[in-house]
């Protein structure tokens, strides 16, 4: 009377479960890359944070200057010298994903800027700029470099 059915789940069933698995692991994975860009600018404005407190210490500890004029993120006798924002410079350049920061310094002021990942809902790229006046922000135009203000 009663017939032998081995049990289990039919072929349609496990496909159907597969294409579900499929789907929800796009949607994660398209979630974590957005996730991961945002975490990068976050890394990038807190080393240039790093970089802003770092130079005022070193204009009260250098005469009330950052030092001599330089267009680039290096130079003997500058701000761009102190150990601790060249590790801030570098790691800022890593989050950036290699893109070199945009640097200019005076004896008077400084400002740096580095490329953003994540972009605007017009597909903009974005820069954060900081400098010596304080201001920290966004900004869809490049510095010059040289520079010793924000766009």
């Amino acid at each position: 009377m009663y017939k032998n059915r081995s049990r289990g789940f039919t072929l349609i069933e496990l496909l159907v479960v597969i294409a579900i698995i499929g789907v929800l692991s796009a949607v994660v994975l398209a979630s974590l890359n957005t996730a991961r860009s945002k975490g990068n600018d976050a890394a990038i404005q807190s080393d240039l944070a790093a970089i802003q407190t770092q130079s005022e210490i070193f204009y009260g500890s250098n005469s009330n200057s950052y030092g001599s004029t330089v267009s680039a993120c290096a130079g003997a006798g500058t701000l761009w010298a102190d150990t601790t924002i060249i590790k801030a410079v570098t790691a800022a350049q890593s989050a950036a994903g290699g893109t070199a920061p945009i640097c200019g310094s005076s004896a008077t002021a400084y400002a740096i800027q580095v490329k953003l990942n994540s972009k605007t809902v017009s597909n903009a790229t974005q820069y954060w700029c900081v400098d010596a006046s304080g201001m920290a922000s966004t900004s869809p135009t490049t510095m010059s470099p040289g520079a010793t203000s924000c766009p």
